[in-house]
């Protein structure tokens, strides 16, 4: 089974109009903390999914999200990681916001939902851990 590892920050996912810019808030790193930042543009909008610690007060955004990640590098022809994870939260009547990288995918839920979603997973077989850095 999989292991999942909590990232420390509390993230906030944001929307700006589809022809913004990149904000310095978004992308400006603290060496000192873990950070997953990811930026997606369409035709209707930026979405941004940061740290909400940095997002300033004007911005449209929803705040209060945790983070956590597939431990390790996942490869490409693996099928049904995200189903069976969320398959699990959504029995739970947990809802999830997933963002997929290259490596690995993230999972954002809200922080309420944070000790439910960890019993629900540990019991399904999955490991969750804090997250140790890259």
């Amino acid at each position: 089974m999989l292991s999942l590892e909590l990232l420390a920050e509390s993230y906030a996912i944001c929307r700006l109009p589809p022809h913004s810019p990149v904000p310095n808030w978004a992308v400006e790193r603290d060496k000192d903390l873990p950070q997953f930042v990811s930026l997606t543009w369409t035709p209707d909008e930026l979405s941004i999914v940061c740290p909400e610690s940095v997002v300033p007060h004007e911005v449209e955004s929803e705040q209060g999200w945790v983070c956590m990640r597939v431990a390790g590098k996942l490869d490409f022809s693996l099928v049904g990681v995200l189903a069976g994870i969320t398959s699990h939260l959504a029995a739970a009547d947990i809802s999830v916001f997933a963002v997929s990288t290259f490596d690995t995918d993230y999972l954002l839920l809200k922080s309420a939902n944070w000790p439910v979603a960890v019993k629900t997973l540990s019991e399904a077989g999955y490991a969750v851990y804090p997250w140790k850095g890259a």
